[in-house]
């Protein structure tokens, strides 16, 4: 048997103790249940705030609910060009669904659009696309909330699996989203 001093014993029971107070609460986290978007109701227009990180739903100028994202992985201004990790900004419409994406489902975003294609050509660059509000990629769904965590996109918006089920559901193409820094 190993003779450790008594500090090393109590400093070694207080990590495990961390380890599993650590995991334990962000398992109660990834699996509390949040308010759910009623199945019957249509979204008319969505705002996302970057900075907040969030994304907002709205019925005839109703807040219907508040969903938590993540973002591209260089949160900070307009996306310019393609590969630039950032999310884009101004005045858009969801202009596709796709139900067998490679990240659950995703709503398709109309980015680019001409300023965005003048500013991204004035940098002699493309200005890219394939802008989504998506979920998780597929197979790592258990991820849930905690995908949160951090900005792990290349540009697009993603929600938890069961949120984007819930906007897939609700937002009919064409309805106008507006990301704003």
């Amino acid at each position: 048997m190993i003779n450790r001093p008594k500090n090393q014993h109590i400093f070694l029971k207080s990590i495990i103790a961390f380890i599993v107070l650590l995991i334990g609460g962000l398992t109660v986290y990834n699996l509390y249940p949040e308010p759910v978007l009623d199945k019957n109701e249509k979204v008319d227009k969505l705002i996302v705030y970057k900075s907040k990180r969030q994304l907002q739903a709205y019925a005839h100028g109703k807040l219907l609910k508040t969903y938590r994202i993540s973002l591209g992985g260089q949160p900070t201004g307009a996306k310019e060009f393609e590969g630039d990790l950032k999310t884009p900004e101004g005045l858009y419409a969801i202009n596709d669904k796709n139900q067998y994406s490679g990240y659950h489902k995703n709503l398709g975003v109309s980015y680019p659009n001409e300023k965005d294609i003048a500013k991204a050509k004035s940098l002699g660059k493309e200005p890219g696309g394939d802008i989504k509000i998506h979920g998780i990629r597929n197979g790592l769904g258990f991820i849930g909330k905690l995908q949160r965590c951090i900005d792990w996109t290349y540009g697009c918006m993603a929600l938890t699996n069961s949120e984007i089920d819930e906007l897939f559901q609700a937002v009919p193409i064409g309805t106008p989203i507006e990301i704003n820094p």
